[in-house]
């Protein structure tokens, strides 16, 4: 359950990031005062596409027969993890200039009185992380019963507690703990469970033998830290660890991993493009 809360913690918050920023700025101009119920209306929205998001994947997980179900449950997995580094690298690139990217849609819809305008603004922000939070979950294993999924939505209530305390904290601003930190901490954490969700996909396309073991296992570590732990399962469900692990699953977490240093570095090259233009062109004029 550690995965869940964590999920749930995390994108609740930057979920509130998102509609704070938002009903700041309407606060703040008081040509916009009627688009409060439009903001919140757009808040509704977003939330309403990603329970029917959640809905139509659990509907439609229950249909599948049993076979297809376990194919079903392997795409979702997978497109979990590449997700988790899509969202990672796409904050790197935009993450400095949110603020100013929903105000100026913000502006826009009211220069132009287009109040629908803004609540789709508000529906689609709002609906990407609730919809990233629906994919998140279902991965780590929404579909449990009995107990485990007491156990799963304690963990879901807890880690959204969380987040309204974190934003609080983070409101009030600080050098200890700013938002600045809590992207860096949190983006590590979350392209480490994006390996653990890719370690959990190979594992069944190995037991599927769509890919071989190669030697399996490779070692074993359950002496010093085993999967059934409390640390091992810790370990597992954030990052991805093994006590057995196959030489298939090392070389796919290794390739993860190059891939993932790859992209992010390329993607704060991008990130950093506009400010050295901008530099460059000032020292021309």
């Amino acid at each position: 359950m550690d995965q869940v809360l964590f999920i749930v913690w995390r994108e609740s918050v930057e979920a509130m990031l998102v509609i704070g920023i938002l009903y700041a700025w309407l606060r703040g101009n008081p040509n916009a005062g009627q688009g409060m119920r439009y903001l919140w209306g757009g808040v509704a929205a977003g939330l309403g596409f990603a329970f029917l998001l959640g809905g139509t994947i659990l509907l439609f997980d229950e249909m599948l027969p049993e076979g297809a179900q376990d194919y079903f449950q392997l795409a979702m997995v997978l497109v979990a993890s590449a997700l988790i580094v899509q969202m990672v690298l796409w904050m790197k690139r935009h993450g400095r200039h949110l603020k100013r990217t929903l105000e100026q849609g913000m502006q826009q819809n009211v220069d132009n009185t287009n109040w629908w305008g803004m609540l789709l603004l508000v529906a689609l922000a709002v609906g990407r992380e609730g919809s990233e939070t629906v994919i998140f979950l279902y991965s780590s294993g929404v579909a449990q019963q009995g107990m485990a999924l007491l156990h799963f939505w304690l963990a879901a209530a807890t880690g959204f507690v969380l987040a309204l305390v974190t934003f609080w904290l983070l409101q009030l601003g600080g050098k200890v703990f700013s938002w600045r930190l809590f992207f860096r901490v949190t983006e590590s954490l979350l392209l480490l469970l994006g390996a653990s969700m890719l370690v959990t996909g190979v594992e069944k396309m190995i037991g599927l033998e769509w890919l071989p073991a190669l030697v399996d296992p490779l070692w074993d570590s359950s002496a010093l830290v085993p999967d059934d732990g409390r640390l091992g399962g810790l370990l597992s469900g954030l990052t991805g660890y093994r006590a057995q692990p196959s030489l298939m699953l090392l070389l796919c977490y290794a390739a993860y991993w190059a891939a993932v240093w790859f992209l992010l570095r390329r993607a704060q090259r991008a990130a950093a493009a506009p400010a050295v233009a901008a530099v460059a062109q000032g020292q021309r004029a």
